[in-house]
């Protein structure tokens, strides 16, 4: 569900560019070996997501800020506080300043990351029942699959 309401407030352009970019990867690996398939599926499994993102972002800020607040001035107090303003948003409304950058930036959902997982075991032959009657794999129809399920 977090990773929907991501989606829904990133801007379009990023969010476009993002599945452009899943597709193009997909592409790559058309006709690949299981080796490489393997390869690739486990780097998915270890990719950061948005949410992890925005929490090791926010946990660095705000550390820094309550740092920098004890050793030098407390102004510095509001970063922290900013931070923690702007995780509560994120965990209310799915969104805060950062999510825009972070998308702009090509990180993306959980959901989006999986997206790409399955559709690189479709090719796999993970999912018999997804592959044309001639046995051709098609990036973008895999991917509509994916999306589908």
């Amino acid at each position: 569900m977090s990773s929907d309401r991501v989606r829904s407030h990133s801007p379009g352009e990023a969010n476009r560019e993002i599945d452009r970019e899943a597709v193009r990867r997909i592409s790559r690996y058309e006709g690949a070996d299981g080796a490489s398939l393997n390869e690739r599926i486990s780097r998915l499994e270890g990719e950061w997501d948005i949410e992890r993102v925005l929490e090791a972002n926010a946990a660095t800020l705000a550390f820094t800020g309550v740092t920098l607040g004890a050793l030098h001035h407390r102004r510095w107090l509001v970063l922290p506080a900013a931070v923690s303003a702007f995780l509560l948003q994120h965990a209310v409304q799915g969104w805060c300043p950062p999510v825009a950058v972070f998308r702009r930036l090509g990180i993306r959902t959980r959901r989006e990351i999986e997206e790409e997982r399955y559709a690189l075991k479709v090719m796999r032959g993970d999912f018999e029942d997804v592959a044309s009657a001639d046995g051709s794999e098609d990036a973008d129809r895999i991917m509509a699959a994916v999306r589908r399920s």
